[in-house]
């Protein structure tokens, strides 16, 4: 919802532009970008708690 209010005219911002996709049915591109980030998040945990154990280790 705050997207709609913050947004300017003409622009496109990436809930706006998921939502009509949702709208118009293509789910391919969806898809993809719900791969992309899951795989992201994923990423950033894995590397936050390759980061965390490395300094409790140097700690001990």
């Amino acid at each position: 919802m705050i997207t709609f209010f913050v947004k300017g005219a003409g622009d496109t911002t990436l809930p706006i532009y998921i939502q009509s996709a949702m709208r118009r049915g293509t789910p391919a591109v969806i898809n993809a970008l719900s791969v992309i980030f899951l795989l992201m998040t994923f990423v950033l945990v894995f590397i936050t708690q390759r980061l965390l154990s490395d300094k409790k280790e140097l700690k001990k």
